[in-house]
């Protein structure tokens, strides 16, 4: 099957698909995509099945057409999160510690006679002294796995954290320490907090969340972090905060004109994932959730599919996957087709999202394609997928 790489993807990742699978930067027609941050419209692609964005967010790609269309999308949830949260920390203790400044105090000395370093040093280090972040109150907006890492670092560094999410997956609250105060409203979370730091996905319910409103309910002097997506935050309402001494400071992955020249903000170009240990661990588990998918059928880490596994057994010949629309009715529908064309299902399994249903049917021989054009004439089939195995001899 044939896959086509948007950017670079790391070796390691596209080392495990194995030679089932061919791929390449220019294939004009392929069955799945990887990406990290290129922008991906998936209806150039009319072969298309899936996507993997290697990476948390996946805001470069339509996934409401995709969905439309059938087609399933990935992306690789807690891969990269402790290259996230090992820059934010750094960030705080930065700026906190005035050591941006302490470093280009240091560099201007450069021109000094020997023997007059040390002196100017000493003279002119108390304009540096900074803050612990111990004993802060520390608010993280976003409990994915990079908010959760964040918020037990927080306590693992002698802060007092609290933890945000509006709908928060139980595995990740799971995964907090005890000490993480959970809240039930922003205000409560964001209100008495020295460091507020934001870890949402983008999406229309979190564009420009944070936003003067927001803001407002912030505690005066405190320091706003965004190191998930740019445009969760209206920089606008951010600058002007800054300039009337309500924030003490922006720290961001997302430098922008605005932004880059003012004193109250300290920003990196982009590197919250850039670790090669980040691009590996994200490529590695794209390339694997491709591999399941294309080789399977089986849903891992989807952001628009329900998860669903089934590993054939020996005695299987044929898969049919039936992507359908979450209405009463599919199963017995898709049931009844097969009893039709007198074809036993030897194993029926269905998951759904509360929108999309997902349907993986195995039977010991073929499936007729008359039988996968009657179910594809339900107006709530999405799209339907023949997989062939080989059995045993």
């Amino acid at each position: 099957m044939r896959i086509k790489k948007l950017n670079v993807i790391a070796p390691e990742g596209l080392r495990l698909l194995g030679e089932e699978f061919t791929v390449t930067a220019d294939e004009a027609d392929p069955h799945a995509i990887l990406v990290r941050s290129a922008q991906v419209d998936v209806g150039l692609y009319p072969s298309l099945y899936a996507v993997a964005r290697a990476g948390a967010g996946v805001n470069n790609i339509n996934v409401a057409e995709a969905t439309s269309r059938g087609i399933c999308v990935f992306n690789t949830p807690g891969a990269n999160a402790n290259a996230v949260v090992d820059l934010v920390f750094p960030m705080i203790g930065v700026w906190k510690r005035n050591i941006y400044r302490g470093i280009r105090f240091c560099e201007s000395l450069a021109d000094l006679k020997p023997g007059q370093v040390g002196e100017v040093v000493e003279q002119r280090k108390a304009a540096f002294k900074g803050e612990e972040i111990g004993g802060k109150n520390l608010a993280v907006v976003g409990l994915g796995q990079i908010g959760t890492r964040l918020a037990n670092g927080g306590i693992q560094r002698h802060m007092n954290v609290k933890g945000y999410d509006p709908s928060p997956a139980v595995e990740n609250i799971h995964q907090l320490f005890p000490a993480v105060r959970l809240c039930g409203t922003l205000r409560d979370a964001i209100g008495d907090a020295d460091i507020v730091s934001i870890h949402l996905p983008l999406n229309d319910r979190t564009r420009y969340l944070i936003n003067a409103e927001f803001i407002s309910k912030m505690k005066k002097g405190s320091i706003l972090v965004n190191y998930s997506r740019e445009q969760i935050v209206d920089e606008e309402a951010v600058i002007e905060a800054l300039d009337q001494n309500r924030l003490e400071a922006y720290l961001t992955d997302f430098p922008t004109s605005r932004n880059v020249g003012h004193e109250k903000v300290l920003t990196t170009p982009h590197l919250g994932a850039s670790t090669s240990e980040s691009e590996e661990n994200c490529a590695k588990m794209a390339a694997k959730e491709l591999r399941a998918y294309l080789k399977y059928g089986n849903v891992v880490h989807s952001v628009n599919f329900p998860n669903i596994e089934s590993i054939p057994t020996d005695d299987i010949h044929t898969r049919l996957i039936v992507i359908n629309r979450d209405v009463p009715g599919m199963i017995a529908f898709v049931s009844n087709v097969f009893g039709n064309h007198q074809i036993n299902i030897t194993s029926y399994l269905n998951r759904s999202n509360g929108t999309v249903g997902y349907n993986i049917i195995d039977v010991e021989g073929d499936i007729p394609a008359q039988l996968v054009i009657e179910v594809e004439k339900n107006e709530d089939v999405i799209r339907t997928r023949l997989i062939h195995f080989k059995t045993a001899d």
